[in-house]
């Protein structure tokens, strides 16, 4: 079989119109730069006698108007490429970009429908639903969400699996056919092969999920812990904020990398260094919920109890199941003991050091975030309204303090999920990350890296992919920042 080129029948319609949209933006560009140099403004809108309105244009407006068009015109194209690979027979006819739209069927129709009821509901969907007022948001949404139902779909999407093999695929460029695959076997590696004969695409959409399963899982918990220290020490001050603010600065001041080569050091893993700080950190989701139940329904006896004695109860199953590993012999002895057959999660060595990691590193910064917004807000009215009421500290920090607090803190957690995203991408780059054939982005960067300069496709669509995640992330934060400010 021969190789697929990139756009597939499409080609010679769409290439051209796409490299005229490209020249016009870019024409665009460059002479609204140098009618802003020479002093060259835009129009402005003119209230005529009897009351109209009329826009006087400049070179700069129709520059403007030129760009504008060109990226419509550009996307238009795209959106073209995708809906031709969804529907044009033959892998050959669609080409490389229509192969990949076509595997991302699922993906496609999930974001539809997320973006469809998102915007028929907006009005009453809250600070989300505000969010589809704002281009930049819905624009980081849709690149997250994209990401988000890659992963949840890879099975579907994936054309094979992220460490299957062949071994005459090695570093074979994108588009190339297998040599002789089997029966109901995918023909093409869409985006090439690695060094040992790997699917790149594959393990771009796999990454996806190693990705996603660690960042916002260690992100929240870095928040529950932050939360749970900065409330009380930004509400009550004095003593207690000063020895967990000096506790915080100390662990703000270790270096990152330095504890991440410290925690996989053979005789630390061997001490259970990592099983004792998730015996630390991981005991703060519990003490937040059993907190909060208590603060909210403390005089409700009968509900309050049950709440707390459900949290309690779950809670400690999956806190005990967190942090042992029964399979694992070369642990303290106490970190076996509680029995296998209640262990609800088997965390790979790895995957808990790196998860530990992030939350020790992440949980400073939130906290003095925390303790920050309440130094302000504990001096509302509200506040010593809540207080003449006879309200307990707790409610008032829980209940008053923090949901008015959310805006900056939803904001502040989609950037850490960024930061946390790049984070494990430079762990998996230095091997410091999970297991090494994980197709982890970072991992499958630093693989490609080594023969860049022969053959880039290998750690060009991690790259990519990890790159379209984060600003996704930070446009998100922007809009949800942009949005939380007009309440």
């Amino acid at each position: 079989m021969e190789p697929l080129t990139w756009s597939g029948a499409l080609g010679p319609f769409l290439n051209p119109i796409m490299l005229a949209a490209l020249v016009v933006f870019a024409l665009g560009f460059v002479t609204n730069m140098l009618l802003t140099l020479a002093g060259v403004r835009a129009g402005e809108v003119q209230i005529n006698p009897d009351h109209t309105l009329t826009m006087d244009r400049t070179p700069v407006d129709y520059a403007l108007m030129a760009m504008k068009y060109a990226v419509l015109l550009f996307v238009a194209c795209c959106v073209g490429y995708i809906v031709g690979g969804m529907v044009m027979p033959g892998l050959e006819a669609k080409g490389i970009i229509g192969g990949m739209a076509a595997r991302l069927t699922p993906v496609w129709i999930a974001l539809v429908v997320v973006f469809g009821l998102s915007i028929s509901f907006k009005r009453k969907l809250g600070l989300y639903g505000k969010l589809f007022d704002s281009p930049i948001g819905m624009v980081g949404f849709g690149l997250v969400m994209f990401w988000i139902f890659s992963a949840a779909f890879a099975g579907v999407v994936a054309t094979h699996g992220p460490i299957d093999v062949i071994s005459q695929m090695r570093n074979e460029v994108p588009g190339s056919a297998l040599p002789a695959p089997d029966e109901g076997m995918y023909p093409y590696y869409l985006l090439g092969g690695d060094n040992l004969g790997r699917d790149v695409f594959s393990r771009m959409i796999y990454g996806g999920q190693e990705v996603l399963k660690i960042t916002p899982a260690a992100t929240l918990f870095a928040f529950m812990v932050g939360v749970t220290l900065g409330l009380p020490a930004g509400y009550f001050g004095g003593k207690l904020d000063t020895s967990i603010t000096f506790i915080a600065n100390l662990a703000l001041a270790f270096p990152v990398i330095l504890l991440f080569f410290l925690l996989v050091t053979p005789e630390i893993v061997a001490a259970g260094v990592p099983q004792y700080m998730s015996m630390v950190l991981f005991v703060f989701p519990i003490i937040f919920f059993v907190v909060l139940f208590n603060s909210r329904y403390h005089t409700q006896a009968p509900k309050r109890n049950l709440l707390v004695a459900a949290t309690l109860v779950i809670g400690l199953w999956a806190y005990l199941s967190l942090i042992s590993n029964a399979d694992d012999p070369d642990l303290p002895l106490i970190f076996r003991l509680w029995p296998k057959p209640l262990d609800l999660f088997d965390i790979q060595g790895n995957i808990l050091i790196v998860f530990v990691s992030v939350v020790f590193v992440n949980s400073p910064t939130v906290f003095r975030i925390v303790r920050g917004i309440v130094l302000d807000i504990k001096t509302r009215d509200y506040v010593a309204a809540g207080q003449t009421r006879g309200e307990g500290p707790w409610y008032i920090m829980l209940w008053e303090i923090l949901p008015n607090a959310r805006g900056p803190l939803i904001v502040d957690f989609c950037l850490r999920i960024g930061y946390t995203t790049i984070l494990l991408g430079t762990l998996g780059f230095f091997g410091l990350g999970v297991s090494p054939e994980s197709p982890d982005w970072g991992s499958t960067i630093n693989e490609g890296r080594r023969l860049l300069t022969i053959y880039p496709h290998p750690a060009l669509p991690p790259a990519l992919a990890l790159m379209s995640l984060v600003l996704g992330l930070n446009l998100l934060a922007d809009g949800l920042r942009e949005e939380s400010l007009k309440d």
